[in-house]
């Protein structure tokens, strides 16, 4: 090697607090490829996400001392890293912790890295296997420049495109790089989500009477086809699904669920939403949801019966002091839980910072590690999909998730006569080992009445 030259171990880095170990999902770098300063040089897999270990330094990848599939203990090194004598640093993996759980979802399979222009039209199979599979920083400045990354030939490992073939399209296409914004998709708007009668703001199309909370229109998942015939085709099983089966299947087999339902009259709440949103946008520039309200009296209701807050631990039943809400949070192709830290310390225009927050790191791929860890209850707004029945499976090992449902007008007899009001069910699934039909209905009967003691009064600092 010339004298000039160094190798840099790079090691796990310690992605969380609790964590002690990752699972190598992917190398995306080869011994021999270019790496640049936080390029992603691998996918790990964890219980909770998946994440990319970013480059701490600029080099030639060398010898990678990990194998796919292994599992390796943070602190060990997983590979080295050959640079300049003067642009040698620390690859202790600080830094990769500081970043490394993006959220973005890793694909299975290993394939060449063979990369052609006439071969980028083709579907993501071969030798271009990873050309739509995208980094944190290659996604943050397509959004931030408003590319279209499929047209952008990609030099990474089977066709990936990396931040600096990202840089050089843009610095090849100075002045043509006009924002864009994302192709149309056949579903009505925001606004038809937004309203459901003239109680709600006038808007200019058809109104719906579903999806009362959603902020955007549902995104459709893409789909990686394989291979298979006619009759067939095939989906690779990412880790992160895998990992999201196997908690599933945990959770169904080891607790025995009991599930129960309550309607709630939401009317009140509807009016004063809608007299504050508005306002509350221009001053926090954020969106003040249905959910910041139902957490808010969730957590009241927790504290009223705290064994809602608790877990099984065969011979005892650990009750949480801090109430810390998992948030169950749609992606495309996953579901993930971010946690709201002590959420009884919060007001309502606090969870709402917070729903904001975390929805935004789902979105953008940016969810760290810790961010998924401490939950002790979750809470589900299934009802943005329109629906208005759910039977949820517990965030494992939690005692109890909780789904909120469509808002919908329907007749209501009210002193004998019939109104015209905002329903809402909401829906417990609960652990039969710590929790029985008594407590869950009246903590059930706790959130109903926070929800409607809701009045154009209430205050949400």
């Amino acid at each position: 090697m010339p004298s000039n030259k160094t190798l840099q171990d790079v090691v796990m880095p310690q992605l969380a607090e609790s964590l002690v170990s990752a699972t190598i999902g992917k190398w995306l770098k080869k011994p021999g490829d270019a790496v640049e300063q936080y390029e992603p040089i691998c996918e790990v897999i964890t219980d909770k996400v998946n994440a990319e270990i970013p480059s701490t330094l600029d080099g030639v990848m060398g010898e990678l001392l990990a194998e796919e599939g292994q599992e390796i203990e943070v602190g060990a090194v997983i590979c080295r890293i050959e640079t300049a004598s003067g642009n040698a640093s620390s690859a202790s993996g600080a830094d990769s912790g500081q970043s490394a759980a993006s959220g973005q979802t890793a694909e299975s399979g290993g394939r060449s890295a063979s990369v052609s222009a006439a071969s980028i039209a083709t579907t993501a199979s071969g030798d271009q296997a990873q050309r739509s599979r995208y980094s944190p920083a290659v996604q943050t400045l397509a959004q931030q420049h408003g590319l279209d990354l499929r047209a952008i030939i990609g030099s990474g490992l089977g066709g990936r495109i990396t931040r600096k073939d990202v840089l050089n399209y843009l610095e090849n296409n100075k002045g043509s790089a006009a924002p864009q914004t994302r192709p149309a998709v056949p579903a009505p708007a925001n606004a038809p989500f937004q309203a459901v009668s003239n109680e709600l703001n006038a808007i200019s199309e058809p109104v719906r009477n579903s999806g009362l909370h959603l902020s955007e229109t549902p995104k459709i998942p893409t789909i990686e086809v394989e291979g298979g015939d006619r009759s067939e085709y095939f989906i690779d099983v990412t880790p992160i699904r895998n990992t999201i089966a196997t908690r599933m299947r945990q959770s169904v087999s080891e607790i025995p669920h009991g599930w129960m339902m309550i309607e709630v009259d939401v009317t009140n709440l509807v009016q004063l939403r809608n007299k504050l949103k508005d306002e509350f946008r221009q001053r926090e520039g954020v969106n003040l949801t249905y959910l910041a309200f139902l957490l808010k009296a969730v957590v009241g209701a927790i504290k009223d019966y705290p064994i809602m807050n608790s877990v099984w631990a065969v011979d005892k039943i650990i009750v949480k002091r801090d109430i810390n809400i998992s948030l169950a949070v749609g992606t495309e192709d996953s579901v993930m839980t971010p946690v709201i830290k002590k959420a009884d310390q919060k007001n309502i225009a606090g969870l709402a910072r917070e729903i904001e927050d975390l929805a935004t790191k789902v979105r953008a791929g940016k969810l760290k590690l810790d961010d998924m860890q401490g939950g002790t209850f979750t809470v589900n707004n299934t009802g943005s999909f329109g629906s208005i029945l759910t039977q949820p499976i517990i965030n494992y090992p939690q005692a109890a998730i909780l789904t909120f449902e469509s808002i919908v007008k329907r007749p209501v007899v009210i002193n004998d006569m019939i109104a015209v009001r905002s329903m809402a069910n909401l829906c417990l699934s609960l652990d039969h080992r710590i929790l029985d039909g008594v407590i869950c209905g009246r903590f059930m009967q706790r959130v109903k009445d926070n929800m409607e003691s809701y009045s154009l009064d209430t205050q949400v600092y």
